[in-house]
């Protein structure tokens, strides 16, 4: 599933870019071929200019003169002289067909109104005409120029096949394409990668969850396969035997309902349900509280629990008194766990009124290096925990969700002269 939402996802994200991309590219090519017609037409129409004012200043127009004139322009030309052709052949090696050149004079009529009869050799004024035209499946920039010369009239057809524009227009599109297919490439191999690297803590949280599940499949079993099997005794024990397995199955009861109520607390803080509910409260007197519960627990275990608070009365904080009740409970619960008979606790309230800390610090067994971070995983315990019924690995996990909701910060630390120490800062 993972893996098709990651090859869903580098599809979609690269068929939405090279979209876009294409579609720029479109914009930028239209712009660019419009730039290169318009500038294309505009050279013609410079070069006829040219070529026409040539002609005005010429007294003698020679083969020669008009072969080189088709050497450096390119052009194809057609010259009437009073209607009649000159016979020049080397300016139309191509041997454009002569219909094409009645065509341009026939659109310049018509669309330009360029026509002899409104030229006269008086005026000596001549008139052109540059457009484009479409003959033979193909197109042209043609020029038609009446120059009026010796008191006769030149009637100059001019016409320059756009091939060469369109082979240009042609390798700028091949250009643009394969600047696109590559480009679109690059992206599919960015976002390969980029999707991998966004759904990677999908894939971690899947796995935890996945690992989650298993745990807590295995922690609900070992009660259950406890109390069916009371149970299944209870109907041949006697009379004491059946009260101690009802009290074995109360006990197991009642830790499978903790167990739930854990697992119910974390779902809800990964649902976004986990809430808190700030009031103004004296942590000095919360301290006091969660010290006086435990104190008899503590000397039961012939535990030495201490408390320290400032010198004077803290400000009212404020933060969920319940919850922050929790939290002590869970990390002295912890501390009487793991100190030995004759240890000690201590339980201490320090730093601002706006930044309290709370220390929770016993000399018990302590926490290694490599496993101070992995304290706070869900299920997560010390092979000496693994022996405790009462614990399930989810007090501390339940505690930093707890305080990250407080947008404070929990770790651990080692006690001078061993154990360790729960250190907690509300902000």
């Amino acid at each position: 599933m993972i893996k098709k939402l990651h090859i869903q996802l580098t599809f979609f994200c690269t068929l939405v870019s090279g979209l876009i991309l294409a579609l720029m590219s479109l914009i930028c090519v239209s712009f660019s071929e419009a730039e290169a017609r318009e500038s294309h037409f505009s050279n013609f129409e410079l070069k006829t200019t040219m070529l026409i004012h040539q002609i005005e200043s010429q007294t003698i127009l020679s083969l020669e003169w008009f072969s080189q004139l088709k050497a450096d322009t390119r052009f194809e030309m057609d010259i009437q002289d009073d209607g009649t052709k000159l016979l020049l052949e080397n300016l139309s090696p191509n041997r454009l067909d002569t219909k094409i050149f009645a065509l341009a004079r026939e659109s310049a009529r018509k669309e330009y109104r360029l026509i002899e009869e409104s030229i006269t050799s008086d005026t000596k004024l001549s008139a052109n005409a540059a457009f484009e035209l479409h003959a033979d499946n193909q197109d042209y920039y043609a020029c038609i120029a009446l120059i009026p010369k010796n008191n006769r009239m030149l009637n100059i057809a001019i016409l320059q096949p756009l091939t060469e524009l369109y082979h240009s227009i042609y390798l700028n599109r091949l250009l643009f394409a394969g600047a696109d297919i590559l480009g679109v490439t690059l992206l599919g191999i960015f976002f390969w990668f980029y999707t991998q690297r966004m759904i990677h803590p999908l894939i971690i949280s899947r796995q935890k969850q996945t690992e989650f599940i298993a745990a807590a499949s295995h922690e609900l079993r070992s009660p259950l396969t406890l109390m069916l099997s009371c149970l299944s005794s209870m109907n041949k024990a006697s009379a004491d035997e059946a009260e101690r397995f009802a009290n074995t199955i109360m006990q197991e009861g009642k830790r499978m309902g903790r167990l739930i109520d854990d697992m119910l607390t974390l779902s809800n803080s990964d649902s976004s349900h986990f809430s808190i509910d700030k009031t103004n409260v004296e942590l000095d007197t919360l301290i006091l509280s969660a010290y006086e519960k435990f104190e008899p627990l503590a000397l039961k275990k012939n535990i030495s629990l201490d408390f320290i608070l400032p010198d004077t009365l803290s400000a009212p904080y404020p933060c969920d008194r319940e919850r922050i009740e929790q939290v002590l409970s869970i990390l002295l619960d912890n501390a009487l766990s793991y100190t030995p008979e004759n240890g000690r606790i201590c339980l201490s309230l320090a730093g601002t009124s706006d930044r309290p800390t709370i220390r929770v610090s016993d000399n018990g067994i302590g926490i290694p290096d490599s496993e101070k971070e992995s304290i706070f995983d869900r299920f997560y315990r010390c092979d000496k925990a693994h022996k405790d019924k009462m614990h399930f690995g989810l007090g501390l996990c339940i505690a930093q969700e707890i305080i990250h909701m407080h947008k404070g910060k929990i770790w651990v630390e080692d006690t001078p002269g061993g154990g360790a120490t729960f250190v907690i800062i509300l902000n």
